[in-house]
């Protein structure tokens, strides 16, 4: 089984074929926090710019990423924060 970060990192690199992509594991930042389940695998932030998101609203774009990320939300995912954009923005 693949780490949370392995599986969004390849996930949206298959879905959007991103020219920049940061999956950032915040997880020590929420320690002892609700949602911490101790894994080290609760808290991340997607960074990602891709022409896929060009001509999509912030919510389109958050819905497009939450439809990979929702199985491991589904799997005990506490969060997970967006910041998407379209190529040259």
């Amino acid at each position: 089984m693949s780490s949370v970060a392995e599986y969004l990192e390849k996930h949206l690199q298959d879905a959007f074929s991103p020219q920049s992509l940061e999956v950032i594991n915040e997880s020590h930042l929420h320690a002892g926090h609700a949602g911490d389940d101790g894994t080290g695998e609760s808290h991340f932030r997607i960074k990602i710019v891709a022409e896929a998101f060009n001509g999509m609203n912030r919510l389109q774009r958050h819905r497009a990423i939450n439809k990979i990320v929702q199985p491991k939300i589904d799997e005990g995912l506490h969060a997970c924060a967006i910041d998407a954009k379209g190529v040259g923005e």
